[in-house]
């Protein structure tokens, strides 16, 4: 008797046991489970909060378009609104980036052949899309967001820090050419490690660009670099941002900034130079920004020079702003 009384005790036990050891199971998989929806609503809340565009403008960058358009994608912007200003008989995206266009990441503007437009292009794209976006990105195809620690623009334009501003002001680091005389078929990252050093508080090399909040009537967008002073502007850091039209005191090269690859190798630098300007620039005065610009951010040699001399048909020993071999 005794041990029929024990054994129905241990199987009361073991029932017990069981019972509460499948309803701790059970708390701990609605425990996961919750964890898991609160993640993915995150992920959606950030997603519909920070829908993000490009607006940019490009003549003869096939060479560089696809690196550009599969960096953005990579770090979570949803759409590039690309102003095709090739010359009418030239070259076409469609030749390099047709899968992006295909699947509606690309979204292509034709104004080939149109002179002037980069200001033009800007103003429509933000007129059209400031409702529908929460952020616009006005950048060139020679500018690369970097952001230490973030994986994703969206984790990025979603901190608190942002809450109060409308522009986000981000400083231009360039980058020099790495004494490349032509150009090669590889990445401008691989091609380009080295930039310019910054030795000035302040100066020629501290020029900004700017991500533009959304649902923002009336923006009066300046040029490339700055739009109307009424907005709150801040850095990437969040504080106010300190702007003196395409420049900015204080700059940050360390966590929050661009990667410019403006002038790439003498040779591109030249090609840059013969296809002309989408600004506002007359020809010469263009011609000697290029050349002073490129050569301030780059050593000068020899090779550089002679290069230069022959494709561009000049005396570059009349540029007071170049130390002349």
């Amino acid at each position: 008797m005794l041990i029929l009384i024990t054994n129905g005790k241990n199987n009361i036990y073991n029932n017990e046991r069981i019972f509460f050891l499948s309803i701790k199971f059970k708390i701990v998989n609605l425990i996961v489970l919750n964890l898991i929806l609160l993640l993915i609503i995150i992920f959606i809340k950030i997603k519909s909060n920070n829908k993000t565009c490009i607006c940019t403008l490009a003549k003869q960058e096939n060479r560089y378009i696809r690196e550009f358009v599969e960096y953005y994608y990579k770090i979570g912007v949803d759409k590039i609104y690309l102003y095709d200003n090739n010359n009418v008989n030239g070259e076409r995206f469609e030749e390099v980036i047709d899968d992006f266009i295909k699947s509606g990441f690309v979204h292509i503007i034709d104004i080939r052949g149109k002179k002037l437009p980069q200001l033009k292009a800007m103003t429509d794209c933000y007129k059209k899309h400031y409702k529908y976006y929460d952020w616009l990105i006005f950048y060139d195809i020679d500018e690369y967001i970097h952001l230490i620690n973030y994986s994703n623009i969206k984790y990025f334009l979603n901190e608190k820090k942002f809450l109060g501003c409308q522009l986000i002001y981000l400083n231009l680091i360039p980058h020099t050419d790495n004494n490349h005389l032509y150009y090669e078929n590889k990445s401008l990252f691989e091609r380009f490690p080295e930039t310019v050093p910054i030795t000035k508080p302040e100066g020629k090399r501290l020029e900004v660009k700017f991500i533009l909040r959304g649902h923002i009537p009336k923006v009066k967008i300046k040029n490339q670099h700055y739009c109307n002073y009424k907005l709150k502007n801040c850095n990437g850091f969040g504080k106010k941002k300190t702007t003196h039209y395409i420049y900015t005191y204080f700059p940050d090269y360390k966590y929050y900034y661009i990667d410019h690859f403006f002038s790439k190798s003498t040779e591109e630098i030249i090609d840059k130079i013969i296809k002309g300007d989408c600004r506002y620039y007359k020809k010469k005065k263009m011609k000697k920004n290029k050349i002073e610009r490129y050569f301030n951010q780059s050593i000068v040699s020899k090779e550089k020079i002679e290069l230069m001399e022959n494709r561009l048909k000049i005396n570059l020993s009349r540029y007071k702003n170049i130390i002349y071999l």
